[in-house]
Order: C-alpha cells, then structure tokens, then sequence
C-alpha cells in the first residue's frame, strides 16, 4: 500500500502536532514523574488516540516508581566521597570502599539505570499508554510508535551557564573521586589500610592539593532544580505526538492494513530512569510476542539537522535492532528527510528504545537534537514556542515511509 498521500500531509501534521503540545503544556499541570500532570497527559493523549485516531484498543497502566533516586544517588555518592576525604588521614581503607561504592552506586543507577538506592525515596505512580488499530484480516506483524508524556527537572548548569559548562563539571567531579580513590589505594598500599596520608609528604600535598575537586563535587548535589519542571515541549512531547499524528492521519484517509497492527505505546517516567519502558515490557512481553513487534522510540525531535537514528544507546551500551535502524535510514532518505546515523554517546543518558532492546523487543532510538548539549535540553526554555516544525514534519514523513515499507513485510 502506498502511503505518499500520508505523507503530503507532513507540514500539516506538524502544525497538528504544535498545537495539541502546546494545549497540552497550557491545559494540564506539570509532568515530572509521577506527576498528577503526566497522568493528565497521558489520559489525554489515550482519549485522542481513541476517539480521532481509531484505536479499538487503549489501556492506561499505573505503576509504582521512586523517581528522586535517579539525580539523588548523587547525594549518596558524594557524600561519601566527602567522609572519604576525610578518612584518608586516619583509615584509608575505608576511603577506597566509600568511595568505590559510590561510584558503583553512580554506574548502575546512571550509567546503567538499574535500581540499587531506589527504595530510599519517596514512591510515587506513573503511567503507561498503550493504543492499538487492530487490522482487518490475521495480524502478521505489528508497530509501536513510542513516546514519553514526562519532562524533566531543570538541569541548573545547564540552565545558567551551557552544556559544556554542565558537562566539564561532570567529569571533574568523576575526576575528582578517581583521583582521591588512587590516593587512598597508595596510602593503604605503602603504609597499612590504618594509616594516614601524614605519613607521607608528598601524599599529604597531594591529598590537600585535590581540595582543589570539592566545588565540583559539591555542585553536583545541586545539579537539578528540584522547583523548576520544564515544559517538555520538544523533550519529549513531540516524540509522543508523531505517532499520533501519523495514527490521525491515517483515519482521516480511512487507511487500514490487512496484515499490520499499528500503535502508539507511551511510557512515563523515562525521566526517571526509562521507568515505564521497563514496566511496559516486564508486562507485556509474552503478549506482543505472538507475532513480530517492532517498536520506534522517538526522543526530542527538533532540529532536522540533527535528526538521528541511534545505532546505540544507554550511553553506548546497548545496541539497537540494525535491520529496523537500516530501514528507518533508507526510508527517510527516500522522502529526502536529512536523517543521519548516530549513537548515543556515553554520559548522554539514553531513550526508552534501550529498555525495549534489552527486554528483547526489535527497536529503535530516533533523536532530534544535538547530543552536546542544546541550551533548551532540560531548561525552561523547551517551551511550545521554541519547536521546530520542519524537524517535525521530516521525522513523520521518515516514519510514514518506514510504514509503508514495513507493512509490505520488508521486515518480516
């Protein structure tokens, strides 16, 4: 089936998708995890999908998340490195276990996204949408367009001073605690794990020398405004609302497939650490593996000189599905979408593609911003008035392509 009269239809739909963003960010609270804003979103965008979209099946799933832990282990990890310091100059070898955990404690639950120290903040519940248009004859593969309804707290680096500033203060402060955890480790080394850095000269120097680190180990407890939720315009709203606008477009034309289930999955708290990816797919993955599921994650569509299929993420951890990247890659091409290949880069956080893969489903990461990081990521300024609709409308155009392509079994 040929779907170039779908999409003729990208400037429309991207004028579609600004405005419901924007009635979106006016109409309801803010959307932070677990937010009553993002449920109000998310009950929004599943009454779209039903009644202007032709859903015939829409589920919206509660579950429970503890949405501090994920800037708050920085807390934890600091702290520790600041009793460590401390402890060098009477027993070493607890300054290399506190300050090993908490690095360990920094990897899993940000490098990684595991939960570890979770179960030390305040629970809150999020929410998942989840909207089907069922196909007239035997459903033989099926595609999600996926989304995030949350937004982020304000990163105040970020916010106040640019990307390389709020990124240079990072790695000092993993700098910092590498630096005093060698320092610990020669100390214990040469004169016993009860010892003190006094007993050297030159450990000394060096252990008052790296007092140097502490500004950066302590804006680190300040590195989110924990009073400013952003707007979340582009991050992650328009990610939301291109499968919507394809989903509406598609029942304005009344076009239907024999053969494909198409959807909309929108999972919250992604913010949080892909929170409701991983509930999603913990729940559901015997369901949707009863015939071939593919999923698109879409995450800050903006600048379409910067639209990317991202053959990596979770900081270059996880691969995606190269098939579907490849397809998605060549289909933008074709309708002349200036769509490039990429990855997430390590220390650039991830989309909920990453949780998608690692729970086994064949997906994909599609981003629209540059991964340096843009004044608007994670600030007060990721407004509706600050949206891109050509970035918009080469992104559904791509993703129209895609499918069309993928409904002709290309993938199966």
């Amino acid at each position: 089936m040929n779907l170039q009269s779908v999409i003729d239809k990208k400037d429309k739909a991207a004028r579609y998708m600004i405005d419901e963003i924007t009635h979106i960010i006016k109409t309801f609270g803010k959307r932070d995890p677990g937010a009553e804003g993002e449920k109000q979103a998310c009950e929004y965008m599943a009454k779209v999908l039903k009644e202007e979209c032709g859903c015939d099946r829409v589920e919206i799933d509660s579950f429970k998340l503890n949405p501090g832990s994920y800037y708050g282990w920085m807390w934890i990890t600091f702290t520790f490195v600041f009793i460590a310091i401390g402890l060098l100059f009477v027993a070493p070898i607890v300054s290399i276990i506190l300050i090993a955990v908490g690095l360990l404690i920094a990897l899993l639950e940000f490098g990684l996204y595991y939960k570890v120290v979770d179960f030390l903040f305040p629970e809150r519940t999020s929410h998942n949408v989840t909207a089907i248009k069922s196909c007239t004859g035997e459903p033989k593969r099926r595609i999600f367009f996926n989304g995030h309804p949350d937004a982020a707290w304000e990163l105040t680096l970020n916010y106040r001073f640019g990307g390389i500033v709020f990124e240079l203060n990072n790695i000092l402060a993993a700098v910092g605690c590498l630096y005093y955890l060698v320092l610990a480790i020669l100390t214990t080394v040469k004169y016993g794990p009860i010892s003190t850095v006094q007993s050297d000269p030159l450990f000394f120097k060096l252990a008052l020398g790296g007092l140097a680190f502490t500004p950066f180990f302590i804006l680190m407890y300040f590195i989110r405004n924990l009073n400013q939720i952003v707007d979340g315009a582009n991050d992650n709203l328009s990610g939301c609302y291109i499968g919507i606008a394809i989903m509406k477009e598609l029942e304005k034309q009344g076009i239907e497939f024999e053969n494909t289930e198409v959807g909309v999955l929108l999972t919250g708290s992604e913010e949080a650490g892909l929170r409701g990816a991983k509930d999603w797919t913990a729940k559901y993955k015997e369901k949707y593996s009863d015939i071939p599921t593919f999923i698109i994650a879409y995450d800050t569509i903006h600048d379409p000189e910067q639209l990317m299929v991202n053959y990596r993420d979770l900081n270059s951890t996880v691969a995606s599905d190269k098939e579907l990247s490849d397809l998605f890659l060549s289909s933008a091409k074709e309708v002349g979408a200036p769509v490039k290949k990429g990855l997430v880069p390590p220390l650039g956080g991830s989309t909920d593609n990453a949780a998608f893969r690692q729970a086994g489903f064949r997906s994909t990461g599609i981003t629209g911003l540059n991964h340096n990081l843009e004044d608007y990521f994670h600030t007060r300024r990721d407004t509706y008035d600050n949206m891109d609709a050509d970035g918009l409308a080469h992104c559904y155009a791509a993703s129209v392509k895609v499918l069309e392509r993928f409904n002709k079994g290309e993938l199966d």
